[in-house]
């Protein structure tokens, strides 16, 4: 059995039933998911401020998913949030992130991509990433539909037509070949908006989990993330010696006697 954890990076879990939803309906038979969101923070992390303030708590649920014996972890916001920390603290165990799926599988579906976002602001820092990855020449356009992350499900209708019209334009003026839905509260839409519109839509909660299971297939081989270079481990010693445990809340992860 292989088991995956999906962490909302937000304190609240109103999303979170759907998502565990989503996944079980998507996982193979032999996978199971757990959906887990932080127990403090700010509901939504549209700011850097917000970022800020959940990632430590983010990291700590990573190694802690890797203490308990999950298989892969999903962090799910498509800023990728923590994600090359979230690989530095994890020995093994493989990491996952909403942008760094999509974008892969988007690059490997069609030559050009359009991500559909909530707002404007979202974009610089979303364009970052995707350049980051190595997709600036794929990438053909970001389409914003003015919603925040908490608007999403409050009228799905509404969502629903916005997110076709904004994917509708990119395929039509702005050439993409395949639309990535850039929030994983966009969940519920692609699958009518993929049949609508005849080009493939990545939703950013179903594809991070799948590439998850891919990922936690490879770990089994050997293929994880590399410890040589930038995703090297910070030293045991050097967190008990500094007291890095007793400062941070949840950073009780590096106890050998870590068990919940």
């Amino acid at each position: 059995m292989t088991e995956i954890l999906w962490v909302d990076p937000v304190g609240h879990d109103d999303f979170s039933g759907d998502i565990e939803a989503l996944l079980q309906n998507a996982a193979r038979d032999s996978t199971s998911v757990d959906v887990a969101s932080l127990d403090r923070g700010p509901h939504h992390v549209e700011y850097h401020y917000y970022e800020a303030l959940v990632t430590p708590d983010v990291l700590h649920t990573v190694k802690r998913a890797e203490n308990n014996g999950y298989d892969a972890t999903v962090i799910g916001c498509f800023y990728d949030l923590g994600l090359e920390a979230a690989r530095e603290v994890s020995d093994a165990m493989p990491v996952a992130a909403p942008a760094e799926a999509t974008t892969h599988l988007a690059a490997t579906l069609g030559a050009s991509f359009s991500v559909v976002v909530g707002r404007q602001k979202w974009i610089p820092q979303m364009r970052e990433r995707i350049h980051a990855y190595g997709f600036r020449d794929q990438l053909a356009s970001f389409r914003p539909v003015d919603l925040g992350v908490l608007d999403f499900q409050d009228d799905p209708e509404t969502t629903k037509s916005r997110l076709r019209d904004a994917a509708r334009s990119a395929v039509e003026e702005d050439g993409a070949e395949v639309i990535i839905l850039g929030c994983t509260a966009e969940y519920g839409f692609h699958e009518e908006l993929q049949s609508d519109l005849g080009v493939p839509v990545l939703d950013a909660v179903t594809a991070p989990f799948k590439y998850a299971e891919l990922l936690a297939d490879l770990a089994e081989l050997g293929w994880t993330h590399s410890k040589v270079g930038g995703y090297e481990s910070p030293r045991p010693d050097e967190i008990t010696c500094w007291g890095i445990t007793d400062d941070y809340s949840n950073a009780d992860v590096w106890s050998d006697e870590e068990t919940t």
